[in-house]
């Protein structure tokens, strides 16, 4: 059941101008706007999910006994940073032989179903986009240590993920892919191939899709709705794939006719329970999840405010879960272009937060999804913590009311 509610989303956690991304295709877009409703900071009204939001005028103070789990949190994320080599090549990893193969052996491994499902570690496998790397990219994301969007490449996501994965699984966090890290990737995925054949339906093609989205907000809030603009980008978002990547996978594909089919990551779509705490750490540029039991139990890679416009410090917890909220646009936050009137933005992948906001008891501030997953943890936001749209909406189907979110410089 869903009640009708206020959020506060300010603009300015939001990059000015609107890039080119969409989220899952799973919910259909079917908004109701709120005419003449007086409003703050202006924003729109935004349905909210009464479920997940039961306790969304509970008490927003912080316990003594959260406090000290959070104190418990951050050490461990401290420990985290300081033992990730930050400056080695990710799939380099300690050895003692007198032979290591060169990493040119990757390139010999086809981007095929089987080459990719069949790819294996070895040692110095070195820097660069590999089929190694994109079977370990699926084998993190479905043990939630997210590498952000999936494209086979070596990074900082990378080693963020594999840290993640190497804490959450009792081995030393150092972000190298090793033979041991490997071997607990292999024991969780299990039978699970990493890659699957997919055929588009015509559904797929159906969208519904725009031309394109343009970049004046005066011309957006006229659109009925912020949704894809190509195949390839929807498909893209529902397989947790950046988009180029897709395309190499499927040079021959056209993403035109139903029937065809195509190499997609087999990912998952759901977070842990228990959802206890979630860590924003500004400095890894990363969003964990802890349980009830001080367990770190997810990762995703995140975009975390920046130097001119800083998120905040401190501690404050979720008050409530908008799926595809309406976004208000207000020039008392800034100007955009010739736009001196407030605008309501339409919902929609392309919209500024991506499909889904989670609110918090800072106001204007929240977790959200974003147009541009591939750019995640790779540029600054404007305050807010933006994921990728999947990530933002798997979180979004679990967390609750009342969980604690705390800032981490």
């Amino acid at each position: 059941m869903f009640v009708r509610t206020l959020l506060a989303m300010s603009l300015s956690c939001i990059i000015a101008g609107t890039a080119f991304a969409a989220p899952t295709a799973e919910q259909p877009l079917n908004p109701k706007k709120i005419a003449d409703t007086a409003v703050q900071d202006p924003i729109d009204p935004l349905a909210m999910n009464a479920a997940s939001n039961a306790q969304s005028t509970a008490n927003t103070q912080i316990t003594q006994q959260e406090q000290q789990d959070l104190n418990k949190a951050s050490k461990t994320l401290q420990n985290l940073e300081k033992s990730e080599d930050n400056t080695a090549a990710i799939g380099t990893a300690p050895t003692t032989s007198t032979t290591t193969p060169s990493s040119a052996a990757a390139t010999k491994v086809s981007w095929t179903l089987d080459g990719l499902n069949n790819a294996n570690w070895y040692d110095n496998i070195g820097k660069g986009q590999f089929p190694v790397y994109a079977r370990a990219h699926v084998m993190l994301n479905n043990a939630h240590a997210s590498p952000g969007a999936i494209d086979g490449s070596s990074g900082k996501n990378t080693l963020k993920a594999i840290a993640s994965f190497q804490q959450m699984n009792g081995l030393k966090p150092t972000g190298t892919l090793t033979q041991e890290t490997w071997n607990a990737l292999i024991a969780k995925q299990g039978s699970k191939p990493a890659f699957v054949e997919y055929t588009i339906t015509d559904a797929d093609l159906k969208g519904p899709y725009v031309a394109s989205i343009p970049r004046d907000y005066a011309l957006q809030s006229k659109m009925k709705g912020l949704y894809y603009t190509r195949v390839t980008e929807m498909l893209g978002e529902k397989f947790h794939m950046d988009e180029d990547f897709l395309k190499k996978l499927n040079p021959k594909a056209t993403f035109k006719k139903a029937g065809e089919k195509i190499i997609v990551a087999n990912i998952r779509n759901e977070v842990p329970e228990d959802i206890h705490l979630i860590v924003a750490h500004k400095g890894a540029k990363q969003l964990y999840l802890f349980n009830s039991r001080n367990q770190m139990i997810g990762s995703f890679p995140a975009t975390i405010g920046s130097s001119d416009t800083p998120s905040p410090t401190g501690t404050y917890k979720v008050t409530g879960v908008a799926p595809n909220p309406w976004y208000g646009y207000s020039p008392s936050n800034f100007v955009q272009g010739k736009n001196n009137k407030p605008l309501s933005l339409p919902p929609g992948p392309n919209g500024p937060v991506g499909n889904i906001w989670i609110g918090l008891s800072k106001k204007s501030f929240g977790i959200h999804g974003t147009p541009n997953p591939s750019a995640i943890s790779k540029t600054a936001s404007h305050g807010c913590i933006r994921l990728t749209n999947w990530d933002a909406n798997d979180l979004g189907k679990k967390v609750k009311s009342g969980v604690t979110v705390k800032f981490l410089e």
